[in-house]
């Protein structure tokens, strides 16, 4: 599978574990450490220190839109999770997430290489006080190791740059 592009919608940081995100403009990326001032950069995140690749983690939208259309129906009614609120740094449009597991792509300036699936967590569920747990498996975003810093905006466009 080739995908062509997407574009990064938004872009969100928190200074520490369970702290209000806060949406961005744009923000710099620092390779092997993550996005300046965001929790996991200053090493006060939740999974601080990291036990994995996180750098940075992304979403996709269009996950977001099939919850709040109650797809698939795995609870009883639809869920309205924002891009404020999902505690991911990037939301995305147009970007199959899944499938970057293992390759490179491009984000404004900066390089991302794909690491692993986000595994949806009762973290989440518990602070947000919603039924996220079922509704998000197997599509609760990617973690990533930023290769290349530099800057990013929203709106960036998002390719792909390795098979």
């Amino acid at each position: 599978m080739k995908w062509e592009s997407g574009a990064l919608l938004h872009i969100h940081i928190a200074p520490k574990a369970s702290a209000n995100m806060i949406e961005l403009e744009e923000a710099e990326l620092v390779e092997g450490k993550g996005i300046v001032n965001d929790r996991y950069y200053n090493e006060t995140g939740t999974y601080s220190p990291k036990p994995d690749i996180r750098d940075i983690t992304l979403i996709e939208n269009e996950v977001l839109e099939a919850l709040a259309a109650n797809q698939p129906p795995l609870q009883e009614k639809p869920i309205i999770l924002k891009p404020i609120e999902h505690r991911r740094n990037l939301t995305t449009s147009g970007v199959p997430l899944n499938y970057l597991v293992g390759k490179k792509f491009k984000v404004g300036e900066a390089i991302l290489f794909g690491g692993r699936l986000n595994f949806p967590c009762k973290y989440l569920a518990d602070l947000l006080k919603k039924p996220l747990v079922l509704p998000l498996y197997n599509r609760s975003g990617l973690n990533c190791s930023i290769v290349k810093g530099g800057k990013i905006r929203k709106g960036d466009q998002i390719i792909q740059i390795e098979d």
